[in-house]
């Protein structure tokens, strides 16, 4: 249900469903970044990270998980009913901060390439560094 991890990479396969597209049949720009979320989301419960327990918090507070910032470059476009493939992997790791690079494939068709960074913030909005056990696992991808 949540993909693989090959090679510190997550794959996620998506089928495209006529509610993703447009009159066209192709699908709607925004889409990708819900494909991009899910990705994201399951590579980080496939990793043991529990994020209803980070928002529950500790004795530190909850934890959010939020895009502070996101690149994307539209090369071809998905179609509906084809299956697609999310690729996301770590690039980078900071003290409340990660960027994670994310392909959407369709074969060995590269459709959309991008970079998400991820902040982590507490319930007052400001940034909280990642806890030790979550930032080693993230370093572990790099």
């Amino acid at each position: 249900m949540s993909g693989r991890i090959e090679d510190k990479v997550h794959l996620l396969p998506i089928r495209v469903y006529y509610e993703d597209t447009d009159a066209g049949g192709i699908v709607f720009y925004a889409n990708y970044l819900k494909y991009m979320e899910r990705g994201r989301s399951d590579f980080l419960r496939l990793l043991g990270v529990d994020q209803r327990a980070l928002i529950a918090g500790s004795e530190d507070g909850p934890l959010f998980f939020v895009v502070r910032r996101v690149e994307l470059d539209y090369l071809r476009p998905a179609k509906f009913d084809d299956m697609v493939e999310v690729r996301t992997k770590f690039l980078s790791v900071a003290g409340a901060s990660a960027v994670m690079a994310q392909e959407v494939w369709r074969g060995d068709e590269l459709l959309v390439r991008g970079s998400v960074t991820i902040a982590a913030i507490g319930d007052s909005g400001a940034p909280r560094r990642f806890p030790r056990p979550l930032r080693h696992i993230f370093n572990m991808l790099l």
